[in-house]
């Protein structure tokens, strides 16, 4: 490896490392066109050798997230060795296809992601007015509450708990006698034949348990796995933006966990596909490792970026960087079918 690769491989790896932190996946897309175009890879050499990034960048973000409790391991690891055959697979077809047409995919692969990233950016945009704006009439309603006198809150308080709870205020019952039947105020005694229905009771539910409507089949979870497996063995791509989606709606995993366990899922599809293409053809295995310690030490700076920059202004960005990759790529590939 040469001084002018090395130092070309600084910068790529810290960018592809500083988006997986800064946006918890899709930073591995960039590996591909950086040592295609950048560090004078080809195309089966690079969708293998991204393997290598991704994996490393998986066991980065896997060992944050098991320290915070947000990965399943019995249903990460079952996702992933369920995707093993897809992998192989997908490593298979990548080998055998022509390195124009594999790089033409990649482009159309890349524009999918720009586009779900836009999306993603857009439904966040939109939902990010109603909670602050919730929470400014509830910090608005506060101070108004604390400005009245505190008899007038203790007052309203034991009404309040009264009404909700359908029993009778003590003060009230004291008062009772001395009230007319219709006299305003008086509250009205409850039925002698009422019942009042037991509450069942309530079951704690663990984070992570899946959904009641999300029930698990193993056709679907199978066929959604391998799926998985084919795209990271074909794209040698860690596939957070299919792999996250997929846990969510197939397990019924939490958005946090999912997320977590999903770093599992790819390391085990990566390292699957990584031994696939190990026969295949050698590995610059210098390079690979400068790019992906490189890739480490970015997405520690991108976990401290995402806690400074609100997230749509880096998911928009990351999409347009994305797109504008794409669509050159695209220009300079689909001419020379």
């Amino acid at each position: 490896m040469s001084v002018v690769i090395a130092v070309t491989a600084l910068p790529c790896g810290l960018l592809i490392g500083l988006l997986l932190g800064a946006l918890g996946g899709g930073g591995s897309v960039l590996a591909v066109p950086a040592l295609v175009y950048l560090l004078g890879q080809s195309p089966h050499e690079a969708t293998a050798g991204a393997l290598v990034v991704v994996a490393v960048g998986a066991v980065t973000g896997l060992v944050c997230h098991a320290r915070a409790g947000r990965v399943r391991w019995a249903a990460g690891a079952t996702f992933g060795a369920l995707g093993t055959a897809g992998s192989y697979a997908g490593s298979r077809w990548s080998a055998a296809l022509d390195p124009k047409v594999l790089m033409a995919a990649f482009s159309g692969l890349m524009l999918v992601v720009a586009a779900g990233m836009l999306l993603r950016g857009v439904r966040g945009a939109r939902g990010s007015g109603g909670p602050r704006e919730a929470g400014e009439t509830r910090e608005t309603q506060e101070t108004q509450e604390m400005s009245r006198p505190r008899g007038a809150r203790m007052a309203q308080g034991v009404r309040e708990a009264g009404h909700r709870s359908g029993a009778v205020p003590l003060w009230h019952r004291s008062h009772r006698s001395r009230r007319s039947p219709g006299a305003p105020g008086t509250v009205p005694a409850p039925a002698a034949d009422a019942r009042v229905a037991p509450t069942a009771p309530v079951t704690p539910v663990a984070p992570g348990t899946p959904a009641p409507h999300a029930t698990a089949r193993p056709l679907r979870t199978a066929v959604t796995a391998s799926s998985v497996g084919l795209l990271t063995g074909f794209f040698g791509v860690g596939g957070g933006f299919v792999v996250v989606p997929a846990l969510t709606l197939v397990l019924g995993l939490e958005m946090p966990v999912a997320i977590g366990t999903s770093l599992l899922v790819i390391l085990i599809n990566s390292a699957a596909a990584l031994a696939t293409r190990a026969g295949a053809g050698s590995l610059d295995w210098p390079l690979l490792a400068a790019l992906a310690a490189c890739a480490a030490a970015g997405s520690h700076l991108g976990n401290r970026l995402a806690a400074r920059l609100p997230a749509q202004t880096l998911t928009t960005a990351f999409a347009a960087l994305v797109a504008v990759l794409a669509v050159t790529m695209a220009a300079t590939t689909v001419p020379d079918l």
